[in-house]
């Protein structure tokens, strides 16, 4: 396996933080942070430059606080524009290559080019073209994935890529930061990229050791289509094994092993049957909830949230529920 080297520089040169800066500041031109380093950011970005070559940089304090997705409550760590969340940018500009060439062509959280919909296309392929092999479905997850990551175990992976001193440095600071020696803090663009990285061998060994056509998975949601259910129930105690002893992590106690057409495969917000596919029962509802608390005219934040629903219907059979919610609605737009 390669290891690369001389990348630090790489990390810490002007014209790649610059580039940073750019990335790292789309859909945030109205931060104050991001204002600051726009009116000077030779000044700020040759800053970071200088702490970065010195190897003074230390990541700044998080701002925690809870959010509600759904019933779930989580615990987001935010940190600073600057000058933390460029730094994350041009960290990933230089490594992030390197490190989705490890990674299987099924996975597809925070990869460029392989997000929801990509999955959804390729789950749909399995199911419509290899019918006889995929007639059952194992879904799991694991449970509390983001704060269960282990450091130790993150650093050895990181160290079978990366052999640059520096760079490890660079890394560790970050990782060390959340304290406890365990836990990826949810919110940091950094933590997309390891969490990927943490699974990453785990993805090679359920495709290349259990020799499974049909995985497929999005940060810690997985599922894997078979032929037989007797093997899926086998194969999910060999899963929890290599997870809890490898990885450290545990498989949620809500995994489920059914038949693909009667239920659907309910997978990155959709429930795919081959033949057809549905909105996951729960986006459905509260689209319902949303667009129905909705009255003409629209202001511009409710003509985005029309949009968005729009946009997760036009990947599904969702006929009837469009001209229940979004026509109407889709009309007065027009006739604005």
């Amino acid at each position: 396996m390669k290891r690369y080297n001389n990348l630090y520089p790489r990390i810490y040169a002007m014209d790649n933080l610059r580039s940073a800066h750019i990335n790292a500041r789309k859909g945030k031109a109205f931060y104050s942070e991001v204002k600051m380093v726009n009116k000077d950011p030779e000044r700020y970005l040759l800053q970071i430059h200088d702490m970065l070559e010195s190897k003074t940089y230390e990541t700044s304090k998080y701002d925690i606080f809870t959010k509600f997705d759904g019933k779930k409550e989580r615990e987001i760590y935010r940190l600073p524009y600057y000058p933390d969340r460029i730094i994350h940018w041009a960290i990933m500009q230089v490594l992030g290559p390197l490190w989705e060439r490890s990674f299987i062509y099924d996975t597809y959280s925070s990869i460029r080019g392989r997000g929801v919909h990509f999955g959804l296309m390729r789950l749909h392929r399995a199911l419509d073209q290899d019918a006889e092999n995929t007639m059952y479905c194992l879904k799991f997850d694991i449970k509390k994935f983001y704060p269960s990551i282990d450091h130790t175990v993150l650093k050895q992976i990181i160290r079978k890529k990366i052999k640059d001193k520096d760079v490890l440095w660079l890394l560790d600071e970050i990782i060390n930061s959340v304290g406890n020696g365990c836990g990826l803090p949810i919110g940091n663009y950094l933590s997309q990229y390891l969490s990927n990285l943490y699974l990453t061998y785990f993805d090679h060994w359920v495709k290349e050791t259990l020799r499974m056509r049909h995985y497929f998975r999005y940060c810690d949601d997985c599922v894997i289509l078979h032929p037989d259910s007797h093997e899926l129930h086998e194969i999910l105690g060999q899963i929890e094994e290599y997870l809890f002893t490898k990885l450290h992590l545990t498989v949620k106690s809500n995994y489920q092993v059914f038949p693909t057409m009667t239920r659907g495969v309910d997978f990155l917000g959709y429930r795919s049957f081959g033949a057809y596919t549905l909105l996951r029962k729960s986006i459905a509802t509260r689209c319902k909830r949303k667009l129905n608390r909705l009255s003409l005219p629209l202001t511009t934040g409710d003509v985005s949230s029309v949009a968005s629903y729009r946009g997760w219907m036009r990947w599904c059979d969702a006929y009837n529920l469009e001209q229940q919610c979004v026509a109407p609605l889709m009309e007065g737009i027009c006739n604005r």
